[in-house]
């Protein structure tokens, strides 16, 4: 019915079925994330274990979007657009490195927990991170 309030969010859809994914991916990429800073603490202590564990949870992200979320996007060979995604997605690793640094540091259940600090990483990078995947990495 083209006059139903729901006609003008239509074409945002195919967006929203984007960002579900790209959560969705997020959530592995969590896992992955927090697995990796509790398998990596005892030896590169908090700092170097979230550092390790971003890198390979963005690895691990940016493989599932490609394959899932954004599939048939962009053109680059895979290695350039992974080093692409790593590149544009800085400024939501800020924000989510930057979050959980600050969390570790001061907040001692973060610091015995540190899932806690990942977890706030990963949702205060969220948005930054799908807006800069969609209109450059995957473009």
């Amino acid at each position: 019915m083209s006059g139903s309030p729901l006609a003008p969010a239509l074409p945002h859809r195919p967006v929203l079925g984007q960002f579900v994914r790209f959560g969705v991916v997020g959530t592995f990429g969590f896992l992955v994330d927090t697995s990796t800073v509790y398998g990596l603490r005892a030896w590169l202590g908090l700092y170097g274990a979230g550092a390790a564990a971003y890198l390979t949870a963005a690895s691990a992200n940016w493989l599932l979007n490609r394959l899932w979320t954004f599939r048939g996007q962009g053109s680059l060979p895979a290695h350039h657009q992974w080093a692409r995604f790593l590149a544009v997605n800085l400024f939501g690793f800020a924000v989510n490195r930057g979050t959980y640094f600050a969390l570790i540091t001061w907040s001692v259940l973060c610091a015995r927990q540190p899932v806690f600090a990942v977890a706030a990483g990963a949702i205060a990078g969220l948005g930054l991170n799908f807006h800069f995947s969609r209109t450059v990495a995957f473009k």
